[in-house]
C-alpha cells in the first residue's frame, strides 16, 4: 500500500471506532437509531480525536501504539469534557467505561495491524 494513503486510512479508522464507541453506546441505552442522534452522541469524541489528529506526532506515525495513545487521550479527555460541558453532568462510571471502550477500539484496530504486519513480514523472510 502507497505510504501517503495510511493516515487517511488510520484517520477513518479512528473515526469509524468513535462512530462504532456511539452505536454502542446508544444501542445499550435503546437510544433512537437515527444518524443525527448517532452524530450528536459521537460528536464530542470525534472532536477529540480530530484534535489529537492535528498533533504532528498522529499525524507522521499513525498507526503507532503512541500515536493510539494520543488520539485516546484526545477521544476521552475532550470529548468527556465537551460531553460535560454540554449536558451539566458526567457520571464517573460513564467515563470510565467511555475511556476502556475507546482504548480497545482506537488501541484494538493498531494493535491488530501491527500484528498482521509482524507476521507478514515475518512470512516473507521465511521464504
Amino acid at each position: 500500500m502507497r505510504r501517503p494513503r495510511i493516515p487517511v486510512l488510520a484517520f477513518a479508522a479512528d473515526a469509524v471506532a468513535v462512530l462504532v464507541f456511539a452505536a454502542i453506546g446508544r444501542a445499550s441505552h435503546e437510544e433512537a437509531g437515527s444518524v443525527v442522534g448517532l452524530l450528536g452522541t459521537a460528536a464530542p469524541f470525534l472532536v477529540g480525536t480530530v484534535a489529537a489528529w492535528a498533533t504532528p506526532w498522529v499525524r507522521a506515525h499513525p498507526v503507532g501504539i503512541k500515536a493510539g495513545a494520543l488520539v485516546l487521550a484526545g477521544s476521552a479527555v475532550l470529548g468527556l469534557l465537551l460531553r460535560a460541558a454540554f449536558t451539566g453532568r458526567l457520571p464517573v462510571s460513564f467515563a470510565i467505561v467511555a475511556t476502556v471502550s475507546l482504548a480497545v477500539f482506537l488501541l484494538g484496530w493498531r494493535g491488530i495491524a501491527a500484528l498482521t504486519s509482524h507476521l507478514s513480514r515475518r512470512r516473507t523472510s521465511v521464504r
